[in-house]
């Protein structure tokens, strides 16, 4: 859920000043990469970008943009590649530059449909015998089991009903929240909680796990905390479009979000062995969320993040690639 935290409309206001320090791609042997303000994507631009530079003998500019200005670049080419686009929180923008102008070209997912949705420690339901937590909420599999479950739960500030803590105000999921919560008929077990923040919202559910306390939080994936924590999503009804939107309940699932690697099409044109290298990159959400730990437990950078996962993901990388140009990636990866 990264774009879809602000509105097209307030991003948009950014396009002029984004764009003005987006200097234009450079000549052949050059790739600029827009660095979004979001892990995950700096870390892929560091894989690409290092494959890209020892495998095949270009020099990767990494350029930040935030969603709106970083896409607009794309699709007027001042920007090259980039490693996310979060399809279905920039629908807008995604059929003018790619379905109808043709000036973005879709090569695919970069790891697969990233789910988001509602979460608890998954000792609570299972237990943890190496912690010794025995589990306390053993049929807790669905949204609808929650009323059985709320004390688990309990506010400390409103004792008599449990706390679910939601994302953050003024972020599009914090509404879409609070409608499923009367949806699934919830507000009389359950209150709304506001963590204010990411790292209160983070802070909140780490605390507890630490503790092996029952926690009842809205999360996504790929995180970091996804990564170092043990957690499950509750089912929910299948993501139904006649439940979702606005006007509607929203008693369903999350739609799975599709997060795709974009390149410029005039540049696609001339570098086709960047294109065909970048169709076949492809991770998963738990290579993602390794990484992203690895980060926060190291305090490591996103560089840092890049050469582990190439060191440690030898057989994924390795299969994007020709023979030669892995040898000459895994020489390079030798020396680090």
């Amino acid at each position: 859920m990264k774009a879809g935290r602000k509105t097209l409309l307030a991003l948009a206001l950014a396009v002029v000043v984004g764009l003005a320090s987006i200097p234009t791609a450079s000549a052949a042997g050059n790739v600029v990469m827009v660095d979004f303000s979001w892990s995950s994507v700096q870390m892929h631009n560091r894989i690409a970008g290092f494959i890209l530079e020892h495998g095949y003998g270009y020099t990767p500019d990494y350029m930040f943009a935030e969603s709106v200005p970083g896409l607009t670049g794309l699709q007027q080419g001042d920007i090259d590649i980039a490693m996310e686009m979060w399809i279905d929180n920039v629908l807008e923008w995604y059929d003018e530059a790619v379905e109808k102008n043709k000036q973005v070209i879709d090569l695919g997912p970069v790891f697969p449909d990233a789910p988001q949705g509602w979460y608890v420690p998954t000792y609570i339901i299972k237990g943890d015998k190496e912690r010794g937590i025995e589990p306390v909420a053993p049929d807790l599999k669905s949204v609808f089991e929650l009323p059985k479950y709320w004390e688990l739960f309990k506010d400390p500030e409103v004792p008599n009903k449990g706390r679910f803590y939601n994302a953050i105000p003024g972020w599009v999921v914090h509404d879409i929240n609070l409608k499923k919560l009367e949806a699934y008929n919830l507000t009389d077990t359950f209150i709304n909680f506001d963590p204010g923040s990411q790292t209160a919202l983070m802070t909140a559910i780490v605390s507890a796990y630490e503790k092996g306390e029952p926690v009842l939080a809205y999360y996504w994936e790929p995180e970091w905390i996804m990564g170092m924590l043990d957690m499950t999503m509750l089912e929910e009804p299948p993501y139904d479009p006649e439940r979702w939107g606005e006007g509607k309940d929203y008693g369903c699932a999350f739609p799975a979000a599709r997060v795709h690697i974009g390149v410029n099409a005039e540049f696609a044109g001339k570098n086709r062995q960047v294109v065909e290298f970048l169709k076949k990159y492809e991770t998963t959400l738990a290579h993602n969320n390794e990484a992203l730990a690895y980060m926060q437990q190291e305090e490591a950078s996103v560089e840092d993040a890049a050469i582990w996962f190439l060191k440690n993901h030898k057989d994924v990388w390795k299969a994007w690639l020709p023979g030669d140009v892995a040898g000459k990636v895994e020489a390079a990866l030798a020396g680090k």
